[in-house]
């Protein structure tokens, strides 16, 4: 039974009885509303959302948007579904929906999000793969629309952001690597225009700069992210005819496949090269053990949850110590992938 005027009819009450039973309203004797709820449950009512959505000018539903394919996401995304675990967590207290935006890697961004706006499905949104210029942050400022931003932009329009601790990533790495005798360090970036890639190599540079050492711009491999583009930068550098003696790799999966180009030329790392990573549940099957950086992805997504609905007003008095524009930490574990010490010049 899904009307309302069935279950009104059922109980013999109006219908603007069992409408006010079954949104809460004060104007209801408690044993009225007891005997609504319970035939509800009982006669398997379920109200009409497209409804009240109208009644109401809300949904219930947040977005979050993310780019697809495999160029995207390689052979497996553990990223994102740890991070909507975290994110449905807390919505569930507030019984929101969490509806993924699965934007084609072929497709614009921008042009996907306006299409997906258009519709006006979504009370909120959440957006990731933020890029160093981002047309979707306008976009939405100009729409009045409540959304956080997993990573940073240099597009502005006071948004809320989380963003992973690039910065710190890069200066551990450095500063680990340099004391281990290494000179010529490599580092990977993301092959798109993504916000992070600058912001870690600019920091990469610095490092290293405060060590007296030189950022060499062959050095700097980009790659898509995924275990294909991991095993592109192995070739890659194993094709330079002076080869560095360290790299640190920003993307979680690509250490997959960077393995494996090793691999095939007879080199190992920990050994002949000193390789630092992002964790991921497959980094727990490569050997030697890699030296990596490690999140709790749960618990970020619970951050962008209540810092999204720390800006709703409707959920903005449940969220008043909500982490705004925070860099999130990453944990340094120790591996053998980065034993390997070059001797000092």
């Amino acid at each position: 039974m899904k009307g309302i005027r069935h279950l009104a009819d059922h109980l013999d009450i109006s219908i603007g009885t069992v409408s006010r039973a079954l949104n809460g309203r004060p104007d209801v004797k408690e044993e009225t509303r007891n005997r609504v709820l319970e035939a509800a449950r009982k006669l398997g009512y379920v109200p009409n959302q497209s409804g009240r959505s109208l009644r109401q000018g809300t949904t219930n539903i947040i977005g979050f948007m993310i780019q697809t394919g495999t160029e995207i996401n390689g052979q497996g995304d553990t990223f994102f579904m740890s991070v909507f675990d975290g994110v449905q967590e807390v919505f569930a207290r507030h019984k929101l929906d969490l509806v993924a935006l699965l934007c084609s890697s072929q497709e614009d961004p921008a042009e996907y999000l306006r299409r997906a706006v258009a519709r006006g499905f979504a009370d909120g949104l959440i957006l990731s793969a933020t890029q160093r210029q981002d047309a979707r942050v306008q976009l939405l400022a100009e729409r009045n629309i409540p959304f956080v931003t997993l990573g940073r932009t240099l597009t502005d329009a006071g948004q809320p952001w989380l963003d992973l601790d690039f910065e710190g990533m890069a200066q551990a790495s450095i500063d680990r690597l340099v004391a281990r005798g290494h000179r010529r360090i490599a580092i990977t970036r993301p092959h798109d225009d993504a916000n992070l890639g600058y912001i870690f190599v600019e920091r990469c540079r610095e490092a290293l700069a405060a060590h007296g050492l030189t950022l060499e711009e062959n050095l700097v491999f980009r790659s898509t992210p995924n275990e294909a583009g991991g095993y592109r930068i192995g070739r890659d550098l194993l094709a330079l005819e002076e080869r560095p003696t360290a790299i640190v790799l920003i993307n979680e999966t690509i250490a997959i496949g960077f393995y494996r180009a090793l691999s095939e030329a007879g080199v190992r790392a920990g050994s002949d090269i000193a390789v630092i990573g992002r964790h991921s549940p497959h980094a727990h099957f490569l050997s030697p053990s890699l030296t990596c950086f490690r999140l709790s992805l749960h618990d970020l997504g619970i951050a962008l949850a209540e810092t999204l609905l720390s800006s709703m007003p409707a959920f903005a008095h449940h969220y008043p110590d909500a982490p705004v524009n925070r860099l999130w930490p990453m944990e340094l574990v120790d591996g053998e992938s980065d034993a390997f010490r070059a001797h000092k010049s």
